[in-house]
């Protein structure tokens, strides 16, 4: 081996052994990249790396991001998902599994108008859980159930890991988008058909809402109109204006912003304080972000300077099965990378170095990166360090156990890498809609 080879080696080695002694992610990756790029390049790398830097706070499509968290933690802080969950809630409440799939349905509107995995799920979990429990809910499907359909805003656009893989591969984030449509809606259905078939097989774990429960909360349909049409209508605005080539995705993310803020101010919810605390989320979330990009910089340049890409070259070379064997691997990568590692990590450090193998193989970018972001979404529900489990463990109350969420959520990663299967075989559920509108 090359004296650069053993230095990659040494920056992926140093990275991982500074996080697992507990630094955080963002600092491991300077400070590797930092090491190791100036053993390498000298005093040089730091003339390279302020354009860098530059690149990425001054993108354009980048500014989306703030944008999109300021709609969803408004939605969320002014209790728009609270009203929807109970309205729809009774819609659904005479099917055994019923609250279930409500859950799942809300996790599908939330995640078209949040995109935050976090927010969704400690507000679906605090207001359904103790409901759930006492109705009889078993408490590992129903903190599955909630985990899972929080993760939901992973996949269905508008997300951040769509933004920011489209950056990756070179996509623009409208098609990725529309790529992403379907794939999303899919894995909803699989959640739903599980849930409907649990109410068959083992009805006494998922019971319907008893029928005098539901005959003493009138006015649906007037309901129905006031809680969900309005963040539907947002979401099919700010998507369809995407989609459909009206706006790029940083207007159609300001006029998110600005539609949340009139739904929050029609159901008599905006004040001083509710503003004070979704700038303050908003901010807290997207310096984060932006925080793990810029410091995923260095290690990018000294991973790709030192000829990274061709040391993966001939790794993948020695795999059997051409493009689909190279495929299935970065896919079982990614899977157990997603035990220990965030998404974004997994976005900006493996990602990166796999791309030039399969655009030298001709793959469908737009099919590899919904893939991708369906894989991604499976890091927020595996144990041990799967961060929806993290955040439902924070709210649950005293009768949930770390073991109810931890084999509740063990079905879901099951019908999760059955959704990417169907989006393996059928790479169509993906492109078709790309391809149907011109892109």
């Amino acid at each position: 081996m090359s004296g650069n080879e053993w230095l990659i080696l040494a920056l992926i080695g140093g990275f991982l052994t500074l996080m697992m002694i507990g630094v955080p992610v963002a600092i491991s990756l300077a400070v590797s990249g930092f090491t190791v790029g100036f053993i390498g390049f000298g005093p040089m790398l730091f003339s390279l790396l302020p354009a860098r830097l530059y690149g990425v706070v001054t993108n354009y499509t980048m500014l989306a991001i703030p944008l999109f968290v300021f709609m969803g933690v408004m939605l969320e802080k002014s209790r728009v998902a609270e009203d929807m969950l109970e309205t729809i809630g009774r819609l659904m409440g005479p099917v055994n599994g019923g609250m279930g799939i409500a859950i799942v349905i809300v996790g599908v509107l939330m995640g078209a108008s949040t995109g935050i995995v976090g927010a969704t799920v400690v507000t679906v979990a605090m207001l359904t859980l103790p409901t759930l429990m006492r109705r009889g809910y078993a408490p590992s499907i129903a903190s599955g159930t909630i985990c899972a359909s929080g993760t939901l805003g992973q996949i269905i656009p508008p997300s951040l890991v769509l933004i920011l893989l489209a950056e990756i591969v070179g996509e623009s984030v409208g098609t990725l988008f529309a790529a992403a449509f379907l794939p999303g809606l899919v894995l909803a259905l699989v959640y739903v058909v599980f849930l409907l078939i649990l109410g068959r097989w083992r009805p006494s774990w998922v019971p319907a809402i008893p029928a005098g429960e539901r005959a003493t909360s009138g006015g649906l349909g007037g309901d129905l109109l006031r809680t969900v049409l309005p963040p539907l209508l947002l979401m099919m605005a700010v998507l369809g204006s995407i989609i459909a080539g009206i706006a790029a995705p940083t207007e159609a993310a300001s006029m998110g912003a600005l539609g949340s803020a009139l739904i929050a101010l029609a159901a008599r919810r905006m004040n001083a304080t509710l503003l004070r605390e979704t700038l303050h989320g908003t901010l807290t979330i997207t310096a984060m972000v932006f925080f793990i990009l810029l410091c995923a910089q260095p290690f990018a340049l000294a991973f790709r300077g030192l000829g990274g890409d061709n040391l993966v070259h001939e790794l993948f070379a020695l795999l059997p099965g051409g493009e689909i064997g190279a495929v299935l691997f970065l896919m079982l990568l990614l899977f157990v990378l997603g035990f220990f590692l965030e998404w974004i990590e997994i976005s900006y450090i493996a990602l990166p170095m796999f791309l030039p193998v399969f655009h030298g193989y001709g793959t469908d970018m737009v099919w590899l990166a919904t893939l991708v972001a369906m894989n991604l979404q499976m890091s927020f529900l595996t144990p041990p360090f799967g961060w929806a489990l993290f955040f439902l463990k924070g709210v649950a109350p005293p009768g949930i156990t770390t073991r109810h969420i931890y084999l509740g959520a063990l079905p879901f990663v099951l019908l999760q890498m059955l959704a990417v299967m169907i989006l393996f075989f059928v790479p169509e559920v993906a492109t078709w809609l790309p391809k149907a509108i011109g892109w």
